[in-house]
């Protein structure tokens, strides 16, 4: 009987989900090596083939989750309709919250996970990370050029966004909203009211 267990790339992507899963379930403190070993159908040892310690397995899954939700935004970026710093955000917005709701499980390792005792993140890793938040801040700067958005600093009200979303997602993944009102409909009015805050007319964020 061929033996069954994953093996070169198919091992390293087992082992990622596995670890995702395990992270979101049972948290950082309780995951380990041979936990994760045991999961996929492996050695401790073929982890390490693949990455050199627990915290860097947690690093590429934070990565990896940061480059999914990039192509998301740029997707929602260049498909909005009419293609305006306005409906251009509103996209980008719409496609964040999407990808945390529909990615629960890497929404929750990228931004929620709080060890105390991991590694620092890699700079390469943060660089690319913060291109999420450098596609918006240059939706927000094509606005002010075309006086749409009234803000000082797009960098700045970029993470503003980014907070207003993020306690959005997190609410709802948490189902801390009233059910009679956690719908399209609410989201799209949380998303329109965090939006009038750059909106000319308004004071500058």
């Amino acid at each position: 009987m061929p033996d069954a267990r994953p093996n070169g790339t198919d091992l390293r992507r087992a082992i990622l989900d596995q670890t995702r899963h395990l992270l979101v379930a049972e948290g950082y403190d309780h995951l380990s090596m041979r936990k994760i070993a045991r999961a996929v159908g492996c050695s401790a040892t073929s982890i390490y083939l693949h990455f050199e310690s627990k915290d860097a397995l947690i690093h590429a899954l934070i990565d990896e989750g940061m480059m999914q939700l990039h192509a998301q935004l740029a997707a929602g970026r260049d498909a909005c309709e009419p293609p305006s710093p306005v409906a251009c955000l509103a996209a980008m917005a719409r496609a964040y919250v999407r990808f945390g709701l529909e990615n629960r499980e890497y929404y929750q390792v990228m931004f929620q996970l709080h060890p105390e005792r991991m590694a620092r993140y890699p700079a390469d890793n943060y660089r690319r990370a913060r291109r999420n938040l450098e596609l918006f801040a240059e939706v927000i700067a094509d606005g002010v050029k075309e006086g749409v958005f009234n803000v000082e600093n797009a960098d700045v009200s970029a993470h503003v966004l980014w907070t207003a979303l993020h306690g959005l997602v997190s609410l709802l993944l948490a189902e801390r909203v009233d059910v009679k009102v956690a719908d399209e409909t609410f989201v799209d009015a949380a998303i329109r009211h965090a939006l009038d805050g750059f909106r000319v007319g308004t004071p500058a964020s």
